[in-house]
């Protein structure tokens, strides 16, 4: 039986090596060595060397105006366990599969697919078994419950009824980096690129590229919201199509928080272009700043949308205005990589320090305790249990969401 206490040992066992990828400056090591581990909610090992603490208001800059608490009482996030992945092995996707309660991880060395309901590994995927590459930037899922994966320099594969298929520019994608996915109503799966946008018919199988349309042709995002306009969140702002007219926003309208902490200016960016160019966000051992790099988004029931930036935090954008929020409103990092709901409607955010969540107008953290913080988590997904899944470097992380009476 693969469980899930088997996850390294799948990972390094099965895939190999760990090779670095875009923003990994490290040299990747091959699992082994140290005995592959499983840490559970009362194991009491210290958080690792490096990592970043939680952010207090003694560790801001003068003048931030930290306003931050660790959760409140009444609620009370609770890491259940935590699975190592293998040393330089990056958790870059996550995503739930309600229909067949299952959870599929992207790697920077490949896929797992994971059944939530018995905690078992029931599947790990490489170019071997299909895969177009193993670094997986994006999974998403089609109406039809097919899984589309996005690589890094290595197309889209689909995987439907144990079958494969890879789409590369020769077939109409229009670039090998593919980011993010988003399944349209209309029955368009929308597809996010380092060269602009597609959207492929489901039907016709009929691929079209949008370039020029967007405000920056790197997306890295993709919603659908209810009105059925599509999303963009992109290297240089946010744009969004409602199906006859587009239209784009920046920082100057607004997007991303102000520099208050006085971060340097991150140059890592393709704007402008096709330099191709890697992730690393920090300089100096700091981390950087670009309000109009968009990492990630999500969608609120009554049409807001918030977006996680570069160093702006995360913004929330309610159709006519902006509001932005970072270390100083209480958010635990100023780069938002992911942004995700859960079934209590609180916004859970994975930064360059842990993992914050928003409620009742505010940002909180997990506290110290919890070994999380520190980490650049990448990736959120909930679970229909209601558990809240990260990924970082080296460990995928089960969250309880407990609500105290």
């Amino acid at each position: 039986m693969k469980t899930l206490t088997t996850l390294c040992l799948m990972l390094g066992l099965i895939w190999g090596c760990s090779p670095s990828g875009e923003g990994e400056k490290s040299k990747a090591d091959k699992p082994g060595g140290e005995t592959p581990k499983t840490v559970r909610a009362d194991d009491k090992t210290p958080a690792a060397p490096g990592a970043s603490p939680v952010p207090s208001p003694e560790a801001l800059p003068p003048g931030t105006g930290q306003t931050a608490q660790p959760a409140a009482k009444t609620f009370e996030p609770v890491i259940l366990e935590s699975y190592e992945v293998g040393q330089g092995v990056y958790v870059r996707s996550l995503m739930v599969d309600k229909e067949n309660n299952r959870l599929w991880v992207g790697t920077s060395v490949g896929v797992m697919e994971i059944d939530l309901a018995k905690g078992e590994v029931v599947n790990t995927f490489t170019r071997k078994d299909g895969l177009a590459n193993e670094y997986v930037f994006a999974i998403g899922l089609d109406r039809d419950g097919a899984k589309w994966f996005g690589t890094n320099s290595g197309g889209m594969t689909r995987y439907q009824d144990g079958k494969w298929k890879t789409y590369f520019p020769l077939h109409g994608l229009a670039d090998y980096w593919v980011y993010s996915f988003a399944q349209h109503p209309d029955g368009g799966l929308w597809i996010g690129t380092w060269a602009g946008a597609n959207r492929l018919d489901l039907d016709s199988g009929r691929m079209d590229t949008y370039v020029k349309e967007l405000v920056n042709e790197w997306v890295y995002a993709l919603a659908v919201d209810q009105e059925k306009r599509v999303w963009f969140g992109t290297e240089g702002g946010i744009s969004r199509f409602d199906g006859r007219e587009w239209r784009s926003w920046t920082h100057a309208d607004g997007l991303g928080a102000d520099n208050a902490e006085n971060l340097p200016l991150s140059t890592n960016t393709g704007l402008g272009t096709r330099n191709r160019h890697d992730l690393g966000v920090l300089s100096g051992g700091m981390s950087t700043y670009n309000p109009n790099y968009v990492f990630s988004l999500a969608l609120e029931p009554d049409g807001a949308i918030w977006a996680g930036t570069w160093g702006g935090g995360v913004s929330r954008f309610d159709g006519k205005n902006w509001r932005s929020y970072a270390r100083k409103e209480g958010l635990s990092g100023n780069i938002v990589y992911s942004l995700v709901h859960d079934q209590q409607g609180r916004l859970w955010a994975g930064t360059s320090n842990g993992v914050s969540f928003f409620e009742q107008g505010k940002w909180r953290f997990l506290p110290q305790n919890h070994q999380l913080l520190g980490a650049h988590v990448y990736a959120l997904a909930v679970s229909p249990a209601n558990e809240l899944w990260a990924g970082s470097r080296g460990k995928v992380y089960r969250i309880g969401l407990v609500n105290k009476e």
